[in-house]
């Protein structure tokens, strides 16, 4: 059995596949490439008045890395209408390693000190791949993708993959592509950065499967900056990056919307 490793899912994603567990406690996973891929554009969220007023009023406090593992087990956490999870052990291990070397990111809804929500996923070139998302209160996995979106719109973002298309997902603007069009968005997006993202996740690359089309790693290409967004919120004086409140988010999402 092979073991995931940081270099082989990153190259994975490179090329539109993404691993899964028939359940938390599986040895091993398979690997997906939906024929109909589910993806929101960065300028066609669809903020409600309610979401909006939820977002501006600061209900939740929201945070960017605060609590990546916290978040990714909370997302693996059964809940009654999905008593089993797709992420295994060895996924959750593997996105941490992604986390510390700086490739997987998450985004933490808080009401005072206690966790009620968030999502995580990864980030390569200019593409964030979500992966999960959690609500143990009303609204804060919705605010949660919010931020992430504006985060990805003001770091020069294009592509934000979620992977299969939900009920809950097409209610915020997520669509569902081709899998042609979705390979053509995603060699875009990382196109000049899959290279040195492998070479510094570390070693040779393991066994990725093979997919329908492969990126160019030859033109240059600027990657995505998931933290420019926290310069928003912070002053001339300021010494330490922080979100911006909630309703510069509702502002910058709303010129849109």
């Amino acid at each position: 059995m092979t073991r995931l490793d940081p270099v082989m899912v990153l190259g994975a994603y490179a090329v539109g596949v993404f691993p899964m567990a028939d359940h938390r406690t599986a040895n091993s996973v398979y690997w997906v490439e939906p024929k109909r891929r589910a993806i929101l554009p960065l300028d066609g969220f669809h903020l409600s008045r309610s979401l909006k007023k939820t977002i501006a009023g600061n209900r939740f406090r929201v945070t960017a890395d605060t609590a990546f593992a916290d978040i990714i087990r909370l997302c693996a956490q059964p809940v009654h209408d999905r008593p089993e999870t797709w992420i295994s052990g060895q996924i959750e291990d593997v996105f941490t390693q992604l986390h510390r070397r700086g490739h997987a990111h998450s985004v933490e809804c808080w009401i005072g000190d206690r966790l009620v929500g968030g999502l995580y996923g990864l980030a390569l070139g200019r593409a964030f791949f979500g992966e999960s998302m959690v609500s143990r209160e009303r609204d804060a996995s919705k605010v949660a993708l919010a931020w992430l979106v504006a985060r990805l719109r003001v770091g020069g973002f294009t592509l934000l993959d979620c992977q299969f298309q939900t009920d809950h997902l097409a209610s915020l603007g997520a669509v569902e592509i081709s899998r042609a069009d979705y390979l053509g968005r995603l060699s875009a997006a990382v196109d000049g950065v899959v290279a040195g993202a492998l070479g510094a996740a570390g070693g040779a690359a393991g066994a990725v499967p093979a997919a329908g089309s492969s990126p160019s790693p030859a033109a240059p290409s600027a990657s995505g900056d998931f933290f420019a967004l926290d310069a928003l919120g912070r002053s001339a004086i300021d010494t330490v990056a922080a979100p911006p409140d909630g309703k510069v988010i509702a502002q910058l999402l709303g010129q849109t919307s």
